[in-house]
């Protein structure tokens, strides 16, 4: 009777270990495009800052808030410059991962970078997210900015294949390892949790604000403003996310295209093998 209770009890568990498995890389891989929308909040907050606010006025507690969003942004800025570039790489060549394959070993460094990744991008977004709402910045600060509607399908392509490669290489290996012990095979319930998770947020927020980092960069040079770090980052970011929407768009148009020309060849084949069966029976 022990063994059958021991049973029961794992089985038990199990139930429960696959939706926590799916939960926790879904919530993880939403780090990233978590990440663009933060960014894309401070980058607005700073630019009305520059315009419409009063040096002499700024409250005590300003700078040390200036500061701390200052170091924070460019913690982000870099990891996800290092993530999305890792993308354009392995879309162009499918040579690069940001975490090595290899599970096995006793001492894992890709592992343990990955675990640093995670844990520093965790912080940097939950306290610039804290601090971002302390200082009013989370009150509506999107800029009315219309852009044609190809232009933002071919951004939230990149920005899926982009969050896709980040939670393939260095979200999913380590909740693998964490809670399995192992690597495990993707399935298709994660990958419809990613993928929905993605668009909910895309949909909610993303859609009507990510432009901000155009913007902000196009309207300070129209201003004849100096363009800080942060606005170059941000242009070149965004740009670099349509770049991998666009290399994802076209292989799938090659895709279908080979595709579609298989099954006309193959039509062509049997149609052909169909009239020399019948001259053989002639």
């Amino acid at each position: 009777m022990g063994w059958q209770k021991k049973a029961k009890k794992l089985l038990g568990c199990a139930i429960f270990i696959e939706p926590f498995h799916i939960l926790i890389i879904t919530l993880l891989s939403l780090l990233l495009p978590l990440s663009f929308l933060l960014l894309t909040r401070l980058s607005s907050y700073n630019y009305l800052l520059t315009i419409t606010s009063d040096p002499v006025q700024q409250p005590p507690s300003s700078f040390i808030t200036s500061l701390f969003l200052s170091i924070n942004t460019a913690v982000l800025y870099f990891l996800v410059s290092v993530v999305s570039v890792a993308t354009l790489i392995h879309g162009l060549t499918g040579k690069i991962t940001l975490l090595s394959e290899s599970t096995g070993a006793t001492y894992r460094p890709g592992l343990y970078t990955a675990w640093i990744m995670l844990c520093t991008l965790q912080i940097c977004v939950g306290l610039g997210v804290q601090r971002s709402v302390s200082a009013g910045m989370f009150d509506g600060y999107g800029f009315d900015i219309q852009r044609s509607f190809l232009s933002r399908v071919i951004f939230f392509l990149g920005l899926h294949e982009t969050m896709i490669h980040w939670s393939r290489t260095v979200v999913k290996p380590v909740v693998d390892d964490t809670i399995f012990g192992a690597a495990r095979d993707e399935k298709w319930e994660q990958r419809v949790a990613v993928a929905l998770s993605c668009g909910t947020l895309w949909w909610w927020r993303l859609r009507n604000e990510v432009e901000s980092l155009v913007f902000v960069a196009e309207a300070k040079i129209e201003l004849l403003m100096d363009l800080a770090v942060a606005d170059m980052v941000g242009w070149w970011l965004y740009y670099l996310t349509v770049t991998i929407g666009m290399v994802r768009l076209v292989k799938g148009l090659i895709w279908v295209g080979v595709i579609l020309l298989c099954k006309r060849v193959r039509r062509r084949n049997s149609a052909e093998t169909c009239e020399l069966d019948e001259l053989d029976k002639v």
